[in-house]
Formats: C-alpha cells, sequence, structure tokens
C-alpha cells in the first residue's frame, strides 16, 4: 500500500500545522484556518503563532455536524485578502492555474492532497498520448466522473488527451472552465449530468475511454434531483465503467473520501466490479492520499485505487 502526499516542488501549497481537529493551511500568500475532525492530535505551535499567522478563519454554522449541511458556515476574516485568487500546480514541464474562494461550505476549490493524483493521472496520460501518436490511433479519450473545479481534468488535458469533464453541480463546471481558460488550455467537453445516468447511456452507446477518474462524494444528487448514495451506488458505476474502459492500454483512479472505507475494501469493489482474476495482464496500486506539516505529522485524507491495463 502506498502513502502519498503532494510534492516538495509545489510552492504555492503548504499544510502548516496540523491538531486540536483543526488545520492551519498556506494556499499562495494566504494563511486559512479551517476544522478538520481526523487531526486528533494537538498542535506543534501555540495558539498565539496560528493567529499571527492566519488571513481567515472557517467558523462553523449552526447546521455543522447534520446532515447535508456538515461543513456550513463563514469566514472570519483576521487579516485583509482577496475572496478570490489563483494558485499554480507545477507539472514535469508546464503548469496549470487554479482559482480558489471562500465558500460556505469550507471548501476553497481545491483538495491539495489530490496531487499525487494529478501526477499519476499526467504521467499515464501522456504515456498513452504519446503511444497514439506513434500508431497513429485517434485522441486519447479521459472521462472525469464528479470532476469538481477540474484540476485532474486539467492534468488529462495538459498531457494531450481529449477530456470530459462531469459534474452536477453548474457551479462547479463554470469554476472548472475558468481553471482551464486561466490556465491557457482548451477544449474540454463540459457536462453538467448525473454520472451514474450518463455512464449508462455510454455502455449502450458502445463508447470507449482509455482513461476513466472517479471521485464520488458519500452522499449528493444529480442535476434532476436524483439521488447518490456511495455505499448503494458505487459497486452498480464501477461494473457499467468496466464495460466503458478499454481492456487495454488503459488506467483508472478511484478516489474515496467516506468515513470508514478503507484502500482494501475500495480494491475488493473494484476487483469484484471488473471481474478481475490474478491471472490477469494488470497493475493494481492502493493506498491513502495525506498532507504532512511542518511537524512530520501525516494527516490521511482519502484512498485511493489505480488500475493501469
Amino acid at each position: 500500500m502506498y502513502i502519498e502526499s503532494p510534492k516538495e516542488s509545489w510552492k504555492d501549497y503548504e499544510l502548516v500545522d496540523s491538531g486540536d481537529f483543526e488545520k492551519l493551511e498556506r494556499f499562495g500568500s494566504y494563511y486559512i484556518r479551517r476544522p478538520e475532525p481526523k487531526a486528533l492530535w494537538k498542535k506543534s505551535l501555540s495558539e498565539e503563532q496560528w493567529n499571527k499567522m492566519v488571513h481567515t478563519i472557517f467558523r462553523a454554522g449552526a447546521g455543522f455536524s447534520k446532515s447535508g449541511k456538515e461543513d456550513s458556515g463563514t469566514w472570519d476574516m483576521r487579516k485583509k485578502m482577496q475572496e478570490q485568487w489563483y494558485i499554480s500546480y507545477p507539472l514535469a514541464d508546464k503548469s496549470f492555474k487554479l482559482r480558489l474562494g471562500l465558500t460556505s461550505f469550507k471548501h476553497v476549490g481545491v483538495f491539495p492532497e489530490q496531487a499525487a493524483n494529478w501526477e499519476y493521472i499526467y504521467k499515464n496520460t501522456l504515456e498513452l498520448c504519446e503511444r497514439h501518436k506513434s500508431l497513429d490511433l485517434p485522441q486519447v479519450k479521459v472521462l472525469n466522473l464528479f470532476a469538481y473545479t477540474g484540476a485532474a481534468s486539467l492534468a488529462a488535458k495538459s498531457a494531450g488527451a481529449d477530456v470530459i469533464h462531469l459534474d452536477s453541480v453548474r457551479q462547479v463546471v463554470t469554476w472548472a472552465r475558468g481553471n482551464m481558460e486561466a490556465s491557457s488550455l482548451d477544449g474540454i467537453r463540459w457536462l453538467i449530468e448525473d454520472a451514474l445516468r450518463f455512464v449508462k447511456r455510454e455502455v449502450k452507446r458502445g463508447n470507449k475511454y482509455q482513461a476513466i477518474i472517479l471521485d464520488p462524494p458519500a452522499y449528493g444528487h444529480g442535476p434532476d434531483g436524483q439521488k447518490w448514495k456511495l455505499d448503494e451506488s458505487l459497486y452498480e458505476l464501477l461494473s457499467l465503467v468496466s464495460k466503458i474502459l478499454e481492456p487495454k492500454n488503459s488506467f483508472l483512479v478511484l478516489n474515496l473520501y467516506s468515513n470508514g472505507y478503507s484502500a482494501l475494501l475500495g480494491e475488493t469493489v473494484l476487483r469484484q466490479a471488473f471481474n478481475l482474476d490474478n491471472s490477469g495482464d494488470y497493475e493494481i496500486q492502493t493506498g491513502e492520499l495525506c498532507l504532512k506539516d511542518r511537524f512530520s505529522k501525516a494527516l490521511p485524507l482519502s484512498i485511493f485505487v489505480r488500475l493501469k491495463r
């Protein structure tokens, strides 16, 4: 099992400290303090040191810890800062930009621990694109489901792929499109759609992809009110995805945030959905994505399963 965190060359992000159910992060030049339920230990820096650095603090609202409103709240501004700003992410020979903003749901538009997945997506998409070019094959097709503000889409597009970016929330798709334009990229196809319904249609159409990325939430809704519950729908979705992912020269990245989900559980459900036995020509990587603060405390945030064939 792999334990992965963002590379040190990413200068626009840092987990400064963590503990007492909070984390202090730097995004560009701004320091942000947010709740973090997994930070069970004590802070390494003092309260005075945190307050001296911080630009804004997220204050949980009355709905905090209630179903559907887990992250609702407001931002307490301590120093002057922009409500929207950009950071860059460096790939091997290029970079892309991400717009950040203070939302009422604690998020800022990027999940920095996902950087390790962006690296995997970029590297493997680039290899596929080079292979297709050398064999005069059609452009590599990448499908990004539950795609949020699009960092994974930008990684795949930067490698030269034909990318479909799908999310059920119009506002985040608009946000992702702005990130593409800020990164001087173009050509990503944007879909505001229910992921399960879209994949079912792709199976019927017989469409295939060389890479599929999935980052499903524990709970969610499609644009027409379709209910998504990870426990009930993950196996069905992966079973359908197995029919539209090319059986050779392809890869899949599955990321899961749901508490109680282990890397072993993720691997098992993937193996069952894809009907994989031990004799196949494929590689599976499993592990955890974490952030490490200045004091080497590792904050685990999600698990991943990657399939390469």
